[in-house]
């Protein structure tokens, strides 16, 4: 009878990078060397302790230890002890010790030996726990759970503390453990040494046993982090730890399965992909949902395909390190790397920004080492390639790219785009007298002018592109501005006669009497370079591209407000602005003046105007004539005197 079940596998499941890196080591071993042993099952599982047996390595002892031996020293790590008794032992040691936990290792010793007391969540008698205390210079003690942990505080009142945990360690538990020991110890020194890929292994698993109706975990019955991602998920579902498919199959060999509407499958870091691949095509079987047979020998030559400098390959973003490096499963016994010079261009990213867990992205193999299972790569490379093509079918098309710039190089900027270091002139990049340094960091779009292919290097042009779209502005602007138009601009220049203001591809001028009504002795006195200023279009010759310009604004014309507050016979205050030989100008209000003439400022004669007035000097005056046509007004003080203040000229 055919059930309806799904089957879900954790994206997580199978081997951890440390793991992955430790098996590909061994097995790269054994391709170039004989006498290869591992101290200690390089992994807690069966399968593969077994299949490396099977091609020579065997897993011993310390004190069984020969001399010319080739010792492999597995994830889980050892202490400063074993590394010295190898070398006593006169045997060759290639240390797979997991990144992870030689950083745990570090701080371990270090901490230590500052003179503090080294605490640590996990399993006392685990193989990466040991190796711990191992680096430790002083005291050191461990703690499984929150009970454990509380009864190591009590003797270490008033210590000096440094509190890490086993990589493998169940991150809930910790998180408690974590939040206890910050209120009971305060001065504790505490470090997330909770390998991420666990946690994430956690994380996925539970979810999934959240809506399974079982869990299956895959793993050696060893493994610690096997052990409990099998507790994470048994508080909400049924679930069973096996170590492989036939283990499965007699488990539940009697079960009814028919109410079963969804399984979930997960396993510890020390599991091959083959044997995940089986548990879930047993289980497949067993619902009648029959796969594709699975060929454990294929699976295993996919492993051990060869590599060479230049190749190009894909690969898995397995892990990205707290040093920028970002580990790549491509396939093959090497653990692949690509270190951050190799991995963009762009100091602005972040790997993170770059790439992402899980994601494939294709690679150029720099350097192999057989001897230590690793192979550099570059993705900057391969990237470089692909956009050089599109750099090159920019060329050809014309068209715009767009580009951040990294640094400022003598002679101009390089600017990263499409995976592609492209120079741009400093011609090319800024106006004369600009500042290269204000462009670093910016987004910016250029045209391509020429490309080398076969260096690899493209020159490009900032200007160029600023130059198309203001010629496609001017083009549009001459379209469709007519006379009369008012349009906003920002000056960009001030000269004697005027200001020269730019209006988007075109610039127009402002002569220095359309600048204001009142009087000015300089445009700057009126507008500064970069002010925003909104214009009226006073006259423009598309022929020509000249665009001449009003600032002054006709509401505020000195004109229209006299003739609206101003008439013949008002007395008014004036101030002398000029004097003349025939009389002197008075301003009423900014922008109008009167005339004096000399016959009308006083009742008797008047010789030299300068006696009686002076530039700066209030007077009251009588308006006695007002011409707009001809711009004109008369003023008279002598029509406010007196009658009998007036001297008669015949005495």
């Amino acid at each position: 009878m055919l059930i309806n079940c799904k089957i879900c596998v954790a994206k997580s499941a199978g081997f951890c990078f440390g793991v992955d890196r430790a098996v590909k080591i061994v097995y790269n071993k054994l391709d170039n060397r004989n006498n290869v042993v591992t101290l200690g099952p390089i992994i807690h599982n069966r399968n593969v302790v077994a299949d490396l047996e099977a091609r020579g390595c065997k897993a011993i002892e310390l004190d069984e230890v020969q001399p010319g031996q080739t010792v492999i020293i597995r994830s889980h790590g050892v202490s400063r002890a074993v590394y010295r008794e190898l070398e006593k032992r006169g045997a060759q040691y290639v240390d797979a010790t997991c990144p992870f936990v030689s950083r745990i290792q570090k701080i371990a010793l270090e901490k230590s030996a500052e003179g503090k007391t080294v605490l640590i969540a996990g399993d006392a008698s685990h193989p990466e726990v040991c190796g711990i205390r191992g680096f430790c210079e002083g005291d050191s003690y461990v703690f499984a759970d929150m009970d454990e942990l509380k009864e190591r505080l009590k003797p270490l009142a008033g210590e000096k503390l440094c509190v890490l945990s086993q990589t493998t360690y169940n991150k809930r538990l910790w998180e408690q453990c974590r939040e206890y020991i910050a209120q009971a110890m305060p001065d504790a020194e505490i470090f997330d040494t909770i390998c991420s890929a666990t946690a994430t292994r956690q994380e996925e698993a539970e979810k999934l046993s959240l809506q399974a109706d079982l869990m299956i975990i895959a793993g050696g019955k060893n493994s610690s982090n096997t052990r409990k991602l099998a507790q994470v998920c048994e508080k909400h579902c049924r679930t069973i730890q096996v170590e492989n498919a036939d283990e499965l199959k007699s488990t539940l060999a009697d079960e009814d399965l028919s109410k079963t509407r969804f399984i979930g499958i997960s396993a510890g870091a020390s599991t091959p992909a083959y044997i995940i691949k089986e548990v879930q095509q047993a289980m497949s079987e067993m619902l009648n949902n029959v796969e594709e047979e699975f060929n454990f020998a294929e699976e295993m030559e996919k492993t051990l395909k060869k590599i060479h400098k230049g190749q190009k390959v894909e690969g898995v973003v397995t892990a990205i390190n707290g040093n920028g490096e970002v580990i790549v499963d491509i396939g093959t016994k090497h653990t692949g790397y690509i270190m951050p010079g190799e991995l963009t261009d762009d100091p602005t990213k972040k790997p993170e920004d770059v790439v992402s867990v899980g994601e494939t992205i294709a690679l150029i193999v720099l350097q192999t080492n057989d001897q230590e299972g690793i192979v550099q790569l570059s993705k900057k490379k391969v990237d470089a390639a692909l956009g050089l093509e599109k750099i090159a079918a920019a060329k050809e098309e014309g068209t715009i790219l767009t580009g951040s710039v990294v640094r400022v190089v003598k002679g101009g900027l390089i600017v990263a785009s499409n995976g592609v270091n492209v120079f741009v002139p400093a011609s090319q990049a800024v106006a004369r007298g600009g500042n290269l340094d204000d462009m670093k960091g910016k987004t910016v779009e250029f045209k391509i002018l020429e490309v080398n292919e076969a260096r690899q290097k493209a020159v490009g042009s900032i200007r160029a592109v600023e130059r198309e779209q203001r010629e496609a502005a001017k083009a549009k602007f001459f379209e469709t501005a007519q006379a009369g138009d008012v349009i906003e601009g920002e000056v960009k220049s001030i000269t004697d006669y005027g200001v020269f203001v730019d209006l988007g591809g075109v610039d127009g001028l402002v002569r220095k009497l359309d600048l204001s009504w009142k009087r000015i002795k300089h445009p700057s006195d009126v507008v500064s370079i970069g002010d925003k200023i909104e214009v009226r279009i006073k006259d423009i010759d598309p022929e020509t591209g000249k665009v001449s310009l009003v600032y002054k604004k006709d509401s505020e014309n000195p004109w229209e407000i006299f003739k609206a507050n101003y008439e013949v016979g008002q007395v008014v205050t004036a101030k002398i602005v000029s004097i003349t030989s025939f009389g002197a100008f008075a301003q009423i209000i900014d922008g109008i003046d009167g005339l004096i003439h000399i016959s009308q400022i006083a009742n008797q004669r008047v010789d030299n105007v300068a006696d009686i007035l002076s530039v700066g000097q209030t007077v009251e005056a009588k308006i006695t004539e007002i011409d707009l046509d001809k711009k004109r007004i008369s003023l008279s003080m002598r029509a406010l005197l007196p009658a009998d203040a007036e001297t008669d000229d015949e005495d």
